[in-house]
This record gives C-alpha cells, sequence and structure tokens, in this order.
C-alpha cells in the first residue's frame, strides 16, 4: 500500500471510532436462502447475484448471432472417446418453479426475527417450503392470490398488517433460482461440517501437514450449480487451502530478530499489507491493508449497540481467547464495499496474535521450495481425485440434513455425468530439413537437438556479463552452447566475456559503457536469483537501450549432469530473440493471422493494467509482432487495441504485400462478469481495425475467442477398472458446454502424475464462420507453437506469448518495451 493510502486508511479508522473486529457470522438459519434487504427494495440475492459475477454472464447469448452454429455447434472428426466428469446431474420435477414475492410490513419492523416470526405463523403458509430473509419471500408452491393480505398481533397487542406480493415466477434457468440452489448447497456443505472461506469449502479437521515450511492444507472443494446444454448439473472439484502454521505476530517477532528495531516497522508494512490472513476463530480471510500502531488490545472500541469494551475483553468474552501480547499493534483491513455504495469503506481491526498467514509469500524458505511441497501434497491422481468426488456425492446423498433440505425444495442430487468426446488426430512438427512425428506427442524435445530449426541469424557480436565466481563455468557453457547450437542451425560466435562487481549496479553500469549498435544480444551470468539483478537488466536493455538479453544463474550453469539441456534451451531463446524461427506446423487456411490478449496487474501499481498483444505476421505463424503498453484501469479492460491491431496489419502487410485475409483473436484474462464488456468495446476496437471504408479494399474477416484456463469441468476416461487423463487432443462441444455460445473444451497437456485441466474456449465473434472442426483443429495446431517450451502448451501460443509479455512488464519493467524490439520474442 501506498503511504496516501496507508494514511487514508488510519484516518478512517481515527474517524469512525467504532470498528468491526473480525466477528464470527451470524448461525445459520433460514435467512441464508434469503433474498431481500429491507428498505433498498434490493434483495439480498439481488445483491448477491452482482457480486457472482460468473452467473452475469449468462445473460449473453452470442450463438444466435452465429449463422454458422445457430443450429449445430459440435464437430464431427476426430475418434470417439467416452468420458466421466465431475458434474453430478440435479433433476427437476417438470413443472418446477420458484415464486418469489416481497413483503411489507405495517408499520415496519425492524427485527427480521420478528418479521419471520409473524409471518409464518400464518396457516396460508405453515406447510409450505419457504425461505424468507425479512423482506423476500421463496416459496415452491404458489398462493391463491397475487397480492394476500395478513394481519398479526405481536406480543404487546399491536397490530400489525402483511402484505404478501407476487413479483416473479422463476423457472429453474433463471439466473436468481440458480443462485437460490448455490445457496441451498453452500448450506448443505455446512452441514456436512466444512468451512467457507472465500467461494470454497474447507475441512479444518483433516488438516495435510508439512512440518518442515510450517505449513498446514485445508482440503476442500469448490462447488457450483450452473446451466450447461440440457439442464443444470452441480459441479465439484477438489481444492486446497494454503495455511501457515505461523501467526502474524511471530512474523513480526522473527522479523524484528532479522532486521533489528530501526526499519522493523517499514519491513513489517513491506512484507505484510497485501497478504491475506485467516482467523481461526472465525473461519475468516482479511486482507491486510495497513498496520495501526498506535492502537493497542488494551485499547477500547464501541460495538455495534453502543457499549465500549477493551480488545482484550472481547476476545475473552466472545471466542474465551486470552490474549498473550498487550503491545503488538493492529493489522487494518478495508472490508470491500458493494457495487453503487459510496459510504466509506469498513474497517476491521485484527489482532496479529490470532491471525494466521494464508499463501507463500514472505516465507524465509524460497518460494521455489514452498510451492514444490505443496504441490506434492496437492497433486492428485485422477483416481484420487475421482474418489474424493465420490466421496463427497456420497456425503450429500446419506446426510439426513442435506436430503431433507433438497426433498423440501423438489430437487434430487443424481449420479455422476458421463459424455461422449473426440481425439482430434496428432499435427506433424515441421523443420528446416524434416518432418518430425514426435514419439510422444506432447514432446519432441529430442528432435530439435538433431534437427535443424527453420531459420536462424548467426550471432557474432554479443556480451557476456558475469561476477568473478562465474569464470569457472563459462567456458563449458559456451562449448556446449556453440556445440547444440551448430546441430540446430544456429551458429553461435564466442562473444565478448565482460566481468563485474558482483551488484546490480556494477552490471548496469558495464552494460551502459559497453552496449553499442552492434551488439546482437547481451547475457548476464547472474550470482544470485535476487529480483533487483534481473529488473534493473531488464528494465534497461528492453526500455532505455533496446537490446535483446538473455538472463542465467551461475548456480544453473553449474548443474554439468543438465548441461547439454540447459544448452539447448538457452539457444532456442537466444535465437527467438534474434528473430529466428524454430518450427511449424500445417496451417491448412491462407493468409491468416492469430492474435493473442492478455491483461494482468503492475506489481509496483495496482491501478495500472498491462495489455500484452501479440500477433502473427507470416501466413506460417512462426514470426511474431509484439506491443505492450500499461493502462490505467481498474476494470481490466483494454481501450488500445485499435492501435495494436493497426500496427499489426500494417507489419503484415510490409511482410507480405497484403493483408491477411482472416483474423482469429485469442484474448486471455477475461474475469468473470466481463463478458458483455469485452463483446461491447473490445470487439469493436478490433472490427474498426480491419474494417475497411473504401469499397476497393477488402476486409479481414474477424473471429474471437474467449480462452478461460481455470474452469470447473474435469473429464476423465476409464480403463480397467480405474480412471485416467484423457487423451491428448480430447475435445469436448456437448452436453458440458452452454446451450447459448459457441463453445468447447480442448485437452493439450499431460500430466504424468497429477490431473489435467481442460481449457475452455468461447467464441463470441466470428466472421469468418469456420466450422467447429476447423476452429478447433486451429486452436489445437496453436497449442504446438509455443518456442518457449518442446512440446504442447495448455492455451494457443499467441496467448501465452502475451502472457509472457505481461509478466515481464508487469513484474520487472513496469514501462513500455522499446518499439525496435517488437518484431522479435524478446521476453522468452
Amino acid at each position: 500500500m501506498s503511504g496516501r493510502a496507508r494514511v487514508r486508511a488510519r484516518g478512517i479508522t481515527r474517524s469512525l471510532g467504532a470498528v468491526d473486529v473480525g466477528r464470527a457470522p451470524a448461525s445459520p438459519s433460514v435467512s441464508e436462502l434469503g433474498v431481500c434487504s429491507g428498505d433498498s427494495g434490493q434483495s439480498h440475492m439481488e445483491r448477491s447475484m452482482r457480486m457472482r459475477r460468473d452467473l452475469m454472464d449468462l445473460e449473453i447469448s452470442t450463438r444466435e448471432k452465429l449463422a454458422h452454429v445457430k443450429d449445430c455447434k459440435t464437430g464431427s472428426s476426430g475418434i470417439p472417446v467416452k468420458l466421466v466428469t465431475n458434474l453430478f446431474n440435479l433433476d427437476f420435477p417438470q413443472d418446477w418453479q420458484l415464486y418469489q414475492y416481497c413483503v411489507t410490513f405495517s408499520p415496519d419492523l425492524a427485527s427480521r426475527r420478528l418479521r419471520t416470526a409473524l409471518l409464518y405463523n400464518h396457516s396460508e403458509l405453515s406447510n409450505r417450503t419457504k425461505a424468507f430473509d425479512g423482506a423476500t419471500l421463496f416459496l415452491l408452491q404458489k398462493l391463491d392470490k397475487k397480492v394476500t393480505e395478513l394481519s398479526s398481533e405481536t406480543q404487546r397487542g399491536e397490530t400489525v398488517k402483511i402484505t404478501v406480493t407476487l413479483i416473479k415466477e422463476l423457472v429453474s434457468s433463471s439466473p436468481v433460482c440458480i443462485q437460490f440452489i448455490n445457496i441451498i448447497f453452500r448450506k448443505i456443505l455446512k452441514k456436512l461440517s466444512m468451512y467457507q472461506i472465500g467461494r470454497n469449502f474447507y475441512k479444518p479437521s483433516e488438516p495435510v501437514e508439512i512440518p518442515q515450511h510450517k505449513l498446514s492444507l485445508w482440503p476442500g472443494f469448490a462447488i457450483s450449480v450452473s446451466p450447461f446444454e440440457s439442464r443444470l448439473l452441480f459441479s465439484a472439484d477438489v481444492s486446497y487451502k494454503v495455511l501457515r502454521n505461523e501467526t502474524v505476530l511471530e512474523f513480526m517477532t522473527d522479523l524484528c530478530f532479522k532486521t533489528g528495531t530501526s526499519c522493523f516497522t517499514q519491513m513489517c508494512e513491506k512484507q505484510l499489507v497485501g497478504l491475506v490472513v485467516l482467523t481461526r476463530y472465525n473461519n475468516r480471510t482479511y486482507r491486510i491493508d495497513d498496520i495501526d500502531w498506535t492502537v493497542k488490545p488494551t485499547f477500547s472500541f464501541q460495538k455495534r449497540d453502543g457499549a465500549e469494551i477493551t480488545y482484550v475483553d472481547y476476545y475473552k468474552q466472545q471466542y474465551d481467547i486470552t490474549l498473550s501480547d498487550l503491545n503488538q499493534p493492529m493489522l487494518v483491513s478495508l472490508l470491500k464495499r458493494k457495487r453503487n455504495d459510496n459510504s466509506e469503506p469498513q474497517v476491521v481491526h485484527l489482532i496479529p496474535e490470532l491471525c494466521f498467514l494464508t499463501g507463500l509469500s514472505g516465507q524465509a524458505t524460497s518460494d521455489f521450495q514452498l510451492m514444490k511441497a505443496v504441490a506434492e501434497e496437492t497433486r492428485l491422481s485422477p483416481l484420487d481425485r475421482q474418489q474424493r468426488l465420490a466421496r463427497l456425492a456420497d456425503d450429500i446423498q446419506r446426510n439426513q440434513v442435506a436430503r431433507f433440505e433438497l426433498e423440501n425444495w423438489g430437487l434430487h442430487f443424481g449420479s455422476q455425468m458421463s459424455l461422449t468426446g473426440r481425439i482430434v488426430p496428432p499435427e506433424k512438427i515441421l523443420m528446416q530439413d524434416h518432418v518430425c512425428q514426435p514419439a510422444s506427442a506432447a514432446d519432441w524435445a529430442k528432435d530439435i537437438r538433431t534437427c535443424k530449426v527453420l531459420s536462424a541469424q548467426s550471432l557474432d557480436k554479443w556480451l557476456i556479463f558475469c561476477a568473478n565466481r562465474a569464470e569457472y563455468v563459462i567456458e563449458s557453457f559456451l562449448s556446449c552452447l556453440r556445440r547444440v547450437g551448430s546441430s540446430m542451425g544456429f551458429n553461435v560466435g564466442y562473444p565478448q566475456i565482460i566481468k563485474v562487481q558482483e551488484n546490480p549496479g556494477a552490471f548496469i553500469r558495464a552494460i551502459q559503457q559497453q552496449v553499442n549498435p552492434e551488439v546482437q544480444l547481451v547475457m548476464c551470468i547472474l550470482p544470485s536469483n535476487q529480483k533487483n539483478y534481473y529488473d534493473s537488466i531488464k528494465k534497461y536493455l528492453s526500455s532505455d537501450c533496446a537490446v535483446p538479453s538473455q538472463c542465467v544463474l551461475t548456480r544453473t550453469l553449474s548443474k554439468q549432469g543438465m548441461m547439454m539441456s540447459v544448452a539447448t534451451k538457452i539457444a532456442m531463446q537466444m535465437n527467438c530473440k534474434l528473430g529466428g524461427e524454430l518450427w511449424a506446423v500445417e496451417i491448412p487456411l491462407k493468409s491468416l493471422m492469430v492474435v493473442g490478449i492478455d491483461i494482468s496487474k503492475d506489481a509496483f501499481n495496482k491501478d495500472m493494467a498491462v495489455i500484452g498483444f501479440v500477433a502473427s505476421v507470416n501466413p506460417r505463424i512462426t514470426r511474431w509482432f509484439s506491443r505492450c503498453i500499461l493502462q490505467r484501469t481498474t476494470t481490466g479492460i483494454a481501450d488500445c487495441l485499435k492501435v495494436f491491431m493497426t500496427g499489426a496489419l500494417n507489419k503484415w502487410q510490409k511482410t507480405n504485400h497484403d493483408l491477411p485475409a482472416r483474423i482469429v483473436v485469442y484474448r486471455d484474462g477475461v474475469g468473470d462478469g466481463q463478458l458483455r464488456t469485452v463483446m461491447e468495446y473490445e470487439v469493436p476496437q478490433l472490427l474498426s481495425s480491419v474494417t475497411k471504408p473504401s469499397a476497393n479494399t477488402s476486409s479481414s474477416r474477424l473471429s474471437v475467442v474467449v480462452v478461460r484456463k481455470k474452469c470447473m469441468p474435469r473429464f476423465f476416461t476409464e480403463m480397467s477398472r480405474t480412471v485416467q487423463n484423457p487423451p491428448l487432443g480430447t475435445v469436448v462441444d456437448s452436453e458440458a458446454t452452454r446451450p447459448e455460445w459457441y463453445d468447447f473444451y480442448l485437452v493439450s497437456q499431460t500430466a504424468s502424475r497429477g490431473t489435467v485441466s481442460p481449457t475452455y474456449y468461447n467464441v463470441i465473434y466470428d466472421d469468418n464462420g469456420l466450422k467447429p472442426d476447423h476452429m478447433q483443429r486451429l486452436t489445437y495446431k496453436l497449442c504446438h507453437l509455443y518456442y518457449n517450451w518442446q512440446g504442447l502448451v495448455s492455451i494457443p501460443a499467441p496467448c501465452l506469448y502475451a502472457h509472457k509479455l505481461t509478466f515481464l512488464v508487469s513484474q520487472s519493467i513496469h514501462k513500455e518495451p522499446s518499439l525496435e524490439l517488437a518484431n522479435n520474442l524478446f521476453y522468452l
């Protein structure tokens, strides 16, 4: 958080006086199924609907505008394959409906509990399935009249008039019904002794401990009820919550011991602000927005009823917790405001002693080691994942409360769904003098060492900067690099080697002194993985002085047993950064440009978004034009696409003496609820740049595909009484897709030990009129063209290039790269 933001948070804390202290949520009751909140006329569920952004996308129908797939969006080519999914049938009676009523009281009553008691006391409602939150009533059976007048009497003898008015008759596919059923399942999982953290549910009673890293993993599930082709389906996937067995107070104490008291407060704020913590007394998560060093646990605050109480006494009374450190400061968390709420954000004060760190950052051990340990514990085979899903389904079906809840609302939790997918044919890898049909369709690393790449530029003038201690690894590395480069057709000359002092400033000063316009590439052999080394070098050579650069760690070059593999990887990257092409696949569509777009937040300034745009500039789709800018936005929507696309078209025309006949754009990084904005704001930008105003010039035809790497459905094949990952190239374009969209799933990666995740594609605009088979095959082909990996990747290469570019800029450069590097893959 910036200094200004911290001052603002503290100002809010002082101005409010009374602050929340991370209270436990109210006990589960029928109000969880409610949908309204009082005087505003807007229901709690309606507000929840706005918060569930993925449900907002359901209101959008794109397929009806695409004539070529309006009647049928499924392909036919490939080998059929039977698949098991993590989707479960959810059955309704044929005439199932939900009835939504608005309930008003005269005189108005402030107590929700009293409202509920008076309403439920009437015979008209006593035998009906119902849910009420104080303002809106849901019924499974319709009342006789549209407006029902009731009268009740309070214990004080006051007469209250109740008016129940029918608002809507809702079918199962309506967004309100879908959200309502999701709430029912959330309540059911709570009855199964699970705790909700975020949108997922976890079991603290069954932790997986990683004591060597002070970590605990809570197993759980991500669940959702969503509409698919012909019905609503319940989907579930295994999830883990990473928790540290270390409180914030312990972390602060350890930090004080390491840094001393002189810069302790600054280091605490730097390390902790922005992290998410868990308060285990109520199993809720909070983001640390500030640290208030002026408030202690012995200070008093004002409760909601107006009474004053100290933090020490509050936690003792509320949770029977005795605080041990009475001098610790308070963590400050600003709760998110609801949309259209312009009031000041609510401030929560948290006790460091009671807050447990989540995630992996801020540890003394390297993040790599932590992530490796977590990955080992959470990597589930398809069989293990399937067994856990089956156990969850069995718990839901056997639990009496769950069964009663579902049956009460006319719902039936059914069996796990199976479907039929297709396996598209494997692709051939085209090299300069050889066509490879890899023994493993997912990996052609061995072929790249024996075959010549498509094109390569000789590397004659280049520099190596290294610390003195790296001298012993350079000769063996250069020998191996030149050998593998020769076999690839990439001629690597002997570089000039410059030794520098072991600090980032020395590297930059030496680079500034030695680099001149004749230098083709700069390699820096870094003594450690400290981020400031890499960032300062990349920032200078990508923006201030446009020269391709290659950074490598000394310890990487010290692994003699892996030298051949390391040298091959580096040779491939260096060749691409000089404008070379490694391999290709057959592209039947002529004059085709493919584009990848990705957006990420800048790590230095969260108000800035980094937009990456990468477009192919030749028919073989082996050369690329890359642009990236920083844009001030909080929506994650790009407003620079016309400029980017115009630049790419100019580059294509200069290279091919004509404009591309077809353009297919793959848009990554679209969040829940952003689909309409992408369609209404980004697609017109792209169209305006490809449409020619003159009747004498033809326009390029455009397709736009939204790419989602994280999707709920998973697919498995059943073989020999077990389940396995689906074969490479598996396509699913029916049953698990959405009827109003032109969409499909594609499995374009393998996993030897874990479970494969499919990638989800949604074609939201398509002037090209490509048949589903052709769009699916093209997408699969593009997953072979990422030059940073000798194998298939999970998303099309232009998307991954755009992601790689935005990552470099958002994490290291924080400014626009030089246009002189736009024609090469300088960010690999």
